[in-house]
């Protein structure tokens, strides 16, 4: 429920390096730009004068997501899915975002201005019109916020891992309170596994796979190729899931003594590949959770403080 009494409408974003997500929708994180309106609409969006193809092509990684007004865009075209789910073309609008662990204590005031920049926005997408003024926003940790709402569940010694597609956080949760002195952000997102798998394929085989099938094996742990790529990836993928284990015992993780949470889009990566004790690692399988967290905890600050009027 994102209504309190006469608040606006909370909209929790993810702004993932390889996904944006909503709390019902997941896109590409892309955006390509045209002075003129390109051929193909699908997801045409238009704003201030300029068209935006809306996940088309890959952004780059980027420890700072304000470097250019590619992140806007692409929270202009989150709003416009959810606004549609909504059916409603105007609305006003609170946003619950996050950042890396490590990173939200410096950046969060910067990114909150980025993300309200203007009061209001006109924009259209997908060939609906729509006006939109913001609220506010806010920026939570990422990771933390996809386990929010089953903290009461995180009893004893607790390891969050969250693997992004550009980075892999983790921290620390004892008998359901987060510890701040142990949050670790590293550069190891499944972007990483994929760039290892590309140049395995093309250093044994001298083809270049596409994306789409890399991210099909590494999903679901098959795709209509032949074996020895098939080989060749898994291969690839278990090496990087071993490397996510290796970093986790630098910041002290023993089966023996703790559960591990893994959540985020390489969640499936560890599972597919991963060597781990069974009932010591707990999957949340659910994309869009952070998301969902990002706007449980913006409702529960809202109502603490009495709501936005």
């Amino acid at each position: 429920m994102n209504y309190l009494n006469n608040n606006p409408i909370i909209i929790g974003i993810d702004h993932g390096y390889g996904n944006i997500k909503t709390a019902h929708t997941c896109f590409r994180t892309g955006v390509t730009a045209h002075d003129r309106e390109p051929t193909f609409k699908n997801d045409l969006l238009i704003y201030e004068g300029r068209y935006y193809t809306i996940g088309e092509g890959h952004k780059e990684f980027a420890a700072d997501k304000m470097t250019d007004g590619d992140y806007y865009i692409l929270t202009l075209a989150a709003i416009g899915r959810e606004l549609n789910i909504r059916k409603i073309n105007s609305a006003r609008i609170y946003l619950a975002a996050g950042l890396p662990l490590t990173w939200v204590s410096e950046q969060k005031d910067a990114f909150r201005a980025y993300l309200l920049h203007s009061d209001s926005v006109d924009f259209t997408f997908r060939g609906a019109d729509y006006h939109v003024e913001f609220a506010g926003a806010d920026v939570f940790p990422q990771g933390f916020a996809a386990v929010a709402a089953n903290l009461r569940d995180f009893t004893g010694t607790n390891m969050l891992c969250d693997i992004g597609n550009g980075t892999m956080n983790v921290m620390y949760i004892n008998e359901r309170r987060p510890v701040a002195d142990k949050c670790y952000t590293e550069k190891f997102g499944t972007h990483q596994c994929m760039l290892a798998v590309r140049e395995s394929v093309l250093r044994q085989f001298g083809n270049v796979l596409d994306d789409a099938t890399i991210e099909r094996v590494l999903r679901h742990g098959k795709a209509d190729i032949a074996d020895r790529y098939l080989t060749a990836i898994r291969e690839t993928a278990a090496e990087y899931v071993s490397g996510i284990f290796r970093r986790l015992r630098e910041h002290e993780y023993d089966p023996e003594l703790m559960k591990l949470h893994v959540v985020g889009g390489g969640s499936c990566l560890v599972k597919n590949f991963g060597n781990y004790e069974k009932g010591c690692v707990i999957f949340n399988d659910d994309i869009c959770a952070t998301t969902k967290g990002y706007e449980l905890l913006a409702e529960r600050r809202m109502r603490k403080a009495g709501g936005i009027v």
